[in-house]
């Protein structure tokens, strides 16, 4: 719809520099077409002329006046303009437009927003990357959540997506791992073998401990643990994985690609990348290590990536990990972080530009912290002490519906506190619980028509259509028309709140909608014509918000109880 709006105001543009009214305007000015913050200032509104008076020289009143004048009368889209301020001008839509936009919801069906084919460039979303040294927690659920949801927006917006999570299975932490396990193992065996200082020490361990023993029976009982690292390292890391693959599943998530940190080291990819980095001239030794020299371009210090020893840092393994995306023929690279791995952007992005690749073709995505409050008291978590809430058990409480929602409906860059008892809230002060209810309420009026021997026309007239007349109705069919572009600009911006604050909005214009008439203009009244119109309007709604739930991969129940409020 802004797309033909600004359309329709470039076509003026023509017509006024033709009639000597305007200077002629570069074919790339932007043209910004917005929703007015008030409803009585008209249902899209521009600042064109005000960003036209440079070009123009002439006062943005003026410069709105001669656009408004060469509208084309017919031109089917704008039924009316107003001037306001300083020169923005609003518009008003002929209600055909938004008739129109009715059907195509109810014909699209489920693909209605979305890009007709995945042809568009190609997208790697890596995240969660959760070291597999034990389960998931509820930090990780947001990343979690917002990678995948940020892949389902590409998708939708007709990118083609690889979803990859990687798998750092080298390095001291897989050591601790396997001396942890190794020590549990002696313990459940009747070796007492205390936890080494830098163990992990949650009780998921003896859950895995149990089930080796239960593998192997006493085949490793009192065994020395340096002379079988591999198989205490290769058990626990394959149980985990298993088990956080097992909680991604329960939240919707499942992922193209494991990508194995250890197979960088396997086949040679990072030896490759340091030589490749060698070759440039951009390593230099330093007290028998090879240094990086990453503040030519913009870190602030020089980053080791081979130690004295020989042995490759995580850094390198990351060159050599961000190599192979590229290499892989990715367009662009999306890594899902945590903020607290922001200082480490600059050095990453400098291997990029080291290599002549396009750094910009890697977008890096903070995630800030999230809090857990269990009746109001924040829960702390560790993952090596073991204190820490499982992902799971939030699952489990809550419901992989609420856990989706309540991570999408918050800016990635903002610090979150995940409210459970909210979440569990059967209340319309719980975001998920007002979404999902206002879609079964659609459900409930669209069941009660059938009931009654009311039928929803495939092909409403055009009577019917001109009955859809109240304020609030017009407000309506606007949303159901913002939809796609609203997918559109989130996929671009990487920001999957906006689907959530879309999907609130539109359902609080419908609740009130519906609380506002329900006893004097109801859906289902004697007037043959407002009963067709509004039964195709609430059609289309609830296709709408059932396509914008399963793009964030939550549930559109058609049957729920009343909330609370309503019930009591």
């Amino acid at each position: 719809m802004r797309a033909r709006i600004a359309q329709t105001l470039r076509d003026a543009l023509d017509r006024a520099h033709a009639a000597g009214a305007l200077a002629e305007v570069p074919a790339d000015h932007s043209i910004n077409v917005e929703k007015p913050k008030h409803e009585e200032h008209g249902d899209f509104a521009t600042n064109l002329a005000m960003s036209l008076a440079p070009i123009a020289r002439m006062a943005p009143r003026a410069i709105a006046e001669e656009i408004c004048a060469h509208i084309d009368p017919d031109n089917g889209l704008i039924d009316s303009t107003e001037i306001a301020g300083p020169g923005f001008i609003n518009f008003r839509l002929v209600s055909q437009t938004l008739h129109e936009v009715i059907q195509e919801v109810r014909q699209a069906g489920d693909r209605y927003g979305r890009a007709a084919k995945n042809d568009g460039p190609k997208v790697l979303v890596e995240f969660v990357s959760a070291n597999p040294t034990g389960p998931l927690h509820v930090g990780h659920g947001r990343g979690a959540v917002a990678g995948d949801a940020v892949a389902s927006l590409l998708e939708a917006a007709g990118y083609q997506v690889e979803r990859e999570y990687y798998l750092n299975d080298v390095g001291n932490q897989m050591n601790n791992l396997g001396l942890s396990l190794h020590a549990r193992v002696q313990t459940e065996l009747g070796i007492e073998t205390p936890l080494p200082e830098d163990g992990y020490q949650g009780d998921y361990l003896i859950d895995v401990a149990k089930a080796f023993i239960e593998e192997h029976g006493e085949t490793y009982k009192g065994v020395a643990y340096a002379d079988h690292v591999d198989t205490f390292i290769d058990y626990a890391k394959g149980s985990i994985t298993e088990v956080i693959k097992t909680d991604l599943d329960e939240l919707r998530i499942g992922f193209d690609t494991w990508f194995s940190e250890k197979s960088l080291h396997r086949d040679g990819t990072i030896e490759a990348a340091v030589e490749d980095l060698k070759g440039r001239d951009i390593i230099y030794e330093k007290d028998g290590a090879l240094v990086f020299r990453t503040t030519d371009f913009g870190d602030d210090n020089d980053r080791v990536v081979v130690r004295a020893d020989g042995r490759p840092t995580y850094f390198a393994a990351d060159i050599g990990y961000h190599y192979n995306k590229f290499d892989r023929g990715f367009d662009t690279a999306i890594n899902i972080w945590g903020a607290d791995h922001h200082g480490y952007v600059p050095r990453v992005k400098a291997a990029l530009e080291a290599r002549q690749l396009d750094a910009e073709k890697l977008e890096i995505l903070m995630i800030q912290f999230v809090g857990l409050v269990r009746d109001g008291v924040q829960v702390k978590m560790s993952t090596r002490s073991g204190q820490f809430e499982e992902l799971r058990s939030i699952i489990d409480e809550v419901g992989a519906d609420a856990v989706r929602f309540f991570f999408i409906m918050r800016r990635f860059e903002s610090q979150q506190e995940f409210d459970l008892e909210m979440a569990k809230r059967r209340s319309m002060d719980n975001p998920v619980f007002y979404v999902q209810y206002g879609h079964a309420r659609l459900c409930s009026i669209l069941r009660r028509a059938v009931s009654e021997g009311v039928s929803v026309p495939d092909a409403p007239s055009a009577e019917a259509l001109d009955a859809l007349s109240l304020p609030e109705e017009r407000q309506i069919m606007l949303a159901l028309s913002e939809y796609p572009y609203i997918l559109r600009r989130a996929a671009e911006a990487r920001e999957p709140h906006q689907i959530a604050f879309y999907l609130m909005d539109t359902i609080k214009a419908f609740h009130s909608y519906y609380t506002r008439y329900k006893s004097t203009e109801r859906v289902l009244s004697d007037d043959a014509l407002k009963t067709e119109g509004r039964l195709v309007m609430v059609d289309a709604l609830r296709q709408v918000i059932a396509n914008g739930l399963a793009l964030l991969k939550v549930q559109a129940p058609e049957r729920m109880d009343a909330p609370e409020e309503e019930g009591e």
